[in-house]
């Protein structure tokens, strides 16, 4: 059994241990919100947190993340309020088939946590390993640039007070 933190929650995986990241969390676990792309971690696609860091699943052996946190698309929201990047993917129109977008947010969301204020080059630097066949990069770039201006870190989700 593999041990292991999903989106906040702690759970076991009794899959192979050289089974990818990926499908365990879209077997296992059900979160159909990361892809498969290319299967050789180039594409960005399949792109998760580990313990805070974007990285590639599609060929991440489980075994590796062991007592680790995974935060997937599904778990970026906060207390169901969508993540600022959300927020502007859509204020953009980002997406057009969609299909490469959860990656490409977590791949920002990673950015926006490690740097709060990239400039422009930071930004194509950090998105550059994550394809989009629709040539969507300047409405991507536009709303990362857009919630890093308006101060909205990667944790910065509205807290919900009771």
């Amino acid at each position: 059994m593999i041990e292991f933190t999903l989106n906040g929650e702690t759970v076991l995986s009794d899959d192979d241990p050289t089974t990818p990241l990926l499908w365990v969390i879209r077997d296992t676990f059900k979160l159909k919100g990361s892809k498969f792309g290319c299967g050789a971690g180039l594409c960005g696609a399949c792109t998760m947190h580990i313990d805070g860091k974007a990285q590639r699943t599609c060929m991440l052996p489980v075994s590796s993340i062991a007592g680790q946190e995974v935060t997937t698309i599904e778990g970026l929201a906060s207390q169901g309020e969508l993540h600022p990047l959300q927020t502007a993917w859509v204020d953009h129109s980002v997406p057009q088939c969609g299909y490469c977008q959860s990656g490409q947010i977590m791949s920002a969301a990673s950015l926006l946590q490690q740097n709060p204020n990239p400039s422009a080059a930071d930004v194509d630097a950090a998105m550059s390993g994550n394809i989009c066949r629709c040539g969507c990069y300047v409405r991507i770039k536009q709303a990362i640039l857009d919630v890093a201006e308006q101060g909205l870190a990667y944790n910065a989700a509205p807290e919900v007070k009771v």
